[in-house]
């Protein structure tokens, strides 16, 4: 039978090697590449062509969330298995929709972890089961979301009315600073939101940290 072939992306490196050692040790499973960033993911998934991506989402250069768009753009044949601590079901119902294939808590015991990469390989998704429920209860009560294409869509003014929201500002503040009414910024944020399916600015906040734009100002 072939062997699963795994590309660990994952910024720190003594989590990288643990994580090689558990997987080497598995029959049926062999890791076949590393990258400590997203655009590193990218590149390597791309050469070596693993059959599942085991992504990290805090990462330089390129977020998890980014890079599993642009895999499940380019190489939608390569599965991508989140590896996060986040437990935020609005978080993770992001990268479900980037494409990923399923996630997996770095708090959970490592049997956790093996069960997903096998039940992914044989086509199948897999939730972390602390938090699935909370999950699909979430995403089957809201309305259906834009697709990765059309979160493209934001104009580079919505892009950066958002941002200084996620980043604390109010309307009024952000109407100041940009010299424009504030008319104008409830109009950009209101467009922004319809087309990103927000409803509040939790949700704002949620998607400035999956794109990256407050690595700066917050711990990831």
């Amino acid at each position: 039978m072939k062997n699963v072939r795994v590309l660990i992306a994952e910024d720190h490196e003594t989590v990288r090697e643990g994580l090689k050692l558990i997987l080497n040790a598995q029959p049926g499973i062999e890791v076949i590449g590393e990258a400590s960033d997203g655009r590193a993911a990218v590149e390597q998934a791309s050469n070596l062509q693993p059959d599942i991506v085991l992504m990290d989402v805090s990462m330089p250069h390129l977020n998890g969330l980014k890079a599993t768009k642009k895999l499940a753009e380019s190489h939608p044949q390569i599965r991508v298995l989140i590896l996060t601590r986040h437990r935020d079901d609005g978080y993770l119902q992001q990268l479900l929709r980037a494409g990923a294939w399923g996630y997996v808590l770095k708090q959970s015991p490592s049997v956790e972890l093996i069960h997903a990469i096998r039940s992914i390989a044989a086509g199948g998704k897999y939730l972390d089961p602390s938090v699935a429920g909370k999950v699909m209860g979430s995403y089957a009560a809201k309305p259906a979301a834009p697709s990765p294409a059309q979160t493209e869509t934001l104009t580079d003014r919505e892009q950066e009315v958002l941002r200084l929201i996620a980043l604390g500002y109010s309307n009024k503040d952000i109407a100041q600073q940009l010299g424009l009414s504030v008319k104008t910024i409830e109009a950009h944020k209101s467009n922004a939101m319809k087309k990103l399916g927000m409803l509040s600015r939790i949700d704002i906040v949620r998607y400035a940290l999956l794109e990256g734009w407050l690595q700066d100002t917050v711990a990831q």
